[in-house]
């Protein structure tokens, strides 16, 4: 067996100019880039992050998207959940060891400091002579987001203002780092428009993705958008799925990849078209009417030996038409586990929490909610206070398991009666099987309702079945795909439906489940599970900054 080895990394977070779709705004850089360096590992391998904050006036915490953290669950990296926050100045070690080969993303989780730019690549290869049950020749990552010119500040007092203030649609969608932005719609005779945006910048040059004639690439695709939905594609290209959070995918076709933030995916491509041209790689928005507010991001699949900056002759594909809900659907009920990968789930559950998304008006704040509470972060992190038994630290008293199922209209806006805000948490037998149904609802404005990606920390989960409507806890149990079902840490709810789960509580720790969608976990949707806390040995202090014992 190869020998696991030990991966380090010294980073510097700090704030810097630059222009990734070509207007100048300050971001939040690794080591000087956004996104930041891919971190490369193999199964097994420990990675260890030495991370200076060198943002002078903020805090930052960074979160391993989709490493389980079994024995380390004070490196996950969640500030208010299992860490205090690294202050300006200060460095903090985060050391974990990457189990499962696949793909996976780190991100910050302070704030909505992940919008700002914080965020990057996690690839783990299988250990040295094994192989993926698919042969590929060569290996990209690629990620994809979403891009606001206001500040994540800015974004944050409007939510919390009274009248609330929506962040609006992203003014760009950025390919790995790089997007265009229509530099001549700043009209504003204030604005010296050159200096501040510039489409010549070559900081904002598409992104290129460079293929030999006849190769198979693996696309590691994954997303970490602040609020959209998004369709990937590759003009004349078809895509097969492989991959799928780190598991193995029955492999199926797709002409364009849906893709929710904080999913990742694997999908082949074989470079076999006209190799005479270059072809378009694009990205729109899906899910919420974006199509006259944002463009859609435009990456280039380069054909060698032609020039990398040279223009594709055609048009770029357009992609799905924003409300195809039906095409979204499809895509979810096909992800299934593939043939000899297949990890069986558990044929029952011993707990089922069935938790209702709705959108809320809280004392005057939009805010969303979970079972009409909606959630905030404690001052003491919740590991530290249930390990350290600091019951004044938050509401000793859990959140709803359910709602009033038989009465509740899924259809309607929801009435404003018993909302609360609270931050207790949903204490989990250890080694039960938990069964999760999210359960959308309709928003504050009337016949809508948004698709919601949810991401669990610490653990994967099956994805036991989506529906449509209301969840029937009599008859839709009994259409659970109990033979294949696929293992993932972040799953959509789609609009005015449902998606079932199921877990084990097998992870001791404190590990937050919650909307991906920035503004909607600000905004208070999300839970805490916590689990086996007594079988953890002593924390470390490290994580302890913000916790002052008499």
């Amino acid at each position: 067996m190869a020998e696991a080895r030990i991966r380090r990394y010294k980073w510097e977070v700090k704030y810097e100019y630059k222009s990734p779709d070509c207007f100048r705004k300050v971001v939040i850089t690794i080591n000087g880039r956004t996104p930041g360096p891919t971190i490369q590992a193999r199964q097994n391998d420990t990675v260890i992050v030495e991370l200076k904050n060198s943002l002078l006036t903020e805090n930052v915490a960074i979160h391993w998207h989709g490493i389980r953290q079994i024995g380390t669950p004070w490196a996950d990296g969640t500030e208010g959940v299992t860490q205090c926050p690294i202050l300006p100045g200060e460095t903090f070690t985060y050391k974990f060891v990457v189990d499962r080969p696949g793909t996976y993303l780190y991100h910050a989780h302070y704030g909505m400091q992940r919008e700002a730019g914080l965020y990057g690549s996690i690839r783990v290869s299988l250990p040295e002579g094994e192989s993926e049950p698919y042969a590929y020749d060569y290996d990209r990552s690629i990620i994809l987001n979403d891009w606001f010119h206001r500040s994540a500040f800015e974004q944050a007092a409007g939510l919390s203002s009274i009248p609330f203030q929506w962040v609006g649609e992203p003014q760009s969608l950025l390919i790995q780092g790089k997007g265009r932005f229509n530099c001549s719609s700043l009209n504003s005779p204030s604005l010296n428009v050159g200096t501040i945006c510039n489409e010549t910048n070559p900081e904002c040059s598409p992104y290129v993705i460079a293929v030999i004639p006849g190769k198979t690439y693996r696309l590691r695709i994954s997303s970490l958008t602040a609020l959209s939905a998004l369709s990937f594609q590759i003009e004349g290209h078809n895509m097969t799925v492989v991959e799928a959070d780190g598991h193995n995918v029955e492999p199926f076709v797709v002409q364009n990849l849906f893709i929710y933030s904080g999913e990742t995916y694997s999908v082949l491509i074989k470079a076999d078209q006209n190799p005479t041209r270059n072809y378009w790689a694009t990205t729109n928005i899906v899910s919420r009417n974006a199509t006259f507010t944002t463009p859609p991001g435009l990456a280039i699949l380069n054909y060698y030996p032609n020039h990398p900056k040279r223009s594709p002759p055609t048009t770029p594909p357009s992609g799905p038409l924003w409300n195809d809900v039906g095409s979204r659907l499809n895509q979810s009920l096909a992800i299934k586990a593939r043939k000899g990968f297949i990890i069986p789930p558990p044929q029952s559950a011993d707990r089922m929490i069935v938790m209702l998304n709705t959108q809320n008006n809280v004392s005057g704040n939009v805010r969303w909610s979970v079972n009409k509470v909606t959630y905030t972060l404690p001052h003491i992190p919740y590991l530290i206070a249930l390990k350290e038994n600091i019951t004044s630290a938050f509401d000793q008293t859990p959140p709803p398991d359910g709602y009033d199922f038989k009465n509740y209209d899924i259809f309607s806006v929801a009435e404003n009666k018993s909302y609360t805000i609270r931050n207790g948490v949903y204490r989990l037998n250890f080694n039960s099987t938990v069964d999760i149904i999210l359960q959308n609802a309709n928003s504050l404005s009337n016949k809508t309702s948004e698709t919601h990606p949810w991401h669990l920390h610490g653990h994967d989960f099956w994805v036991l079945g989506y529906g449509e409507g209301k969840f029937d806890i009599y008859n839709d149990p009994k259409k659970y795909n109990l033979v294949n079902p696929i293992m993932k840490n972040t799953v959509p709810v789609h609009r005015y439906g449902w998606t079932a789960l199921r877990f084990r509580a097998d992870n001791p720790g404190a590990w937050a489940f919650h909307c991906h969608i920035e503004s909607h976990f600000y905004m208070g949707m999300g839970v805490v599970f916590a689990e086996g806390i007594e079988r953890l040995g002593e924390l470390p202090s490290s994580i302890k900054g913000c916790v002052h014992r008499k």
